[in-house]
């Protein structure tokens, strides 16, 4: 059986998107657009949505509490930090494997000009911080009514 060769170079790709994805994994950024590097080992997931009033991000944070993180806005930068600490060793715990992520993080988003950052709210609920970013009232859209023109008006009128 003989079979064509259309693109010599698809399998040379495919092996250098696992590699990338192989040394994705061994070696986490969270380097992503307009957010700065990240400072720690690990960082937690970000979703970021938004709607026509404001900017919401959810970060997953499971066993964190409140006291554990801390949340800043400051010159135009969101910045989240926390730490997640190992569990002390005893003598009666043997682990067979530590997968979690430990240590110190930092995230930092840079925020748009629109952001109200007087009125941001955080709450943590079941291992999720969503932090809400309301835009200011100049920011958001208006809606412009239309009117008709005079010569509709008029001819209107004289019916």
């Amino acid at each position: 059986m003989i079979t064509r060769w259309n693109d010599p170079f698809r399998e040379l790709e495919s092996f250098r998107s696992q590699m990338n994805r192989l040394f994705g994994e061994a070696f986490p950024t969270s380097r992503t657009g307009d957010e700065a590097p990240s400072l720690a080992a690990w960082a937690p997931p970000v979703d970021i949505t938004e709607t026509p009033d404001q900017l919401v991000f959810q970060v997953e944070l499971p066993g964190f509490s409140q006291d554990d993180l801390r949340l800043r806005a400051e010159n135009g930068v969101l910045t989240l930090e926390g730490e997640r600490k190992f569990e002390k060793e005893s003598e009666k715990k043997a682990y067979h494997r530590v997968e979690r992520a430990y240590g110190r993080f930092v995230r930092a988003f840079s925020l748009p000009v629109n952001v109200d950052a007087d009125k941001i709210n955080a709450t943590l609920v079941d291992g999720i911080l969503t932090v809400e970013l309301p835009k200011r009232e100049e920011a958001k859209p208006k809606s412009i009514p239309i009117g008709i023109g005079m010569a509709k008006q008029i001819a209107a009128s004289k019916k």
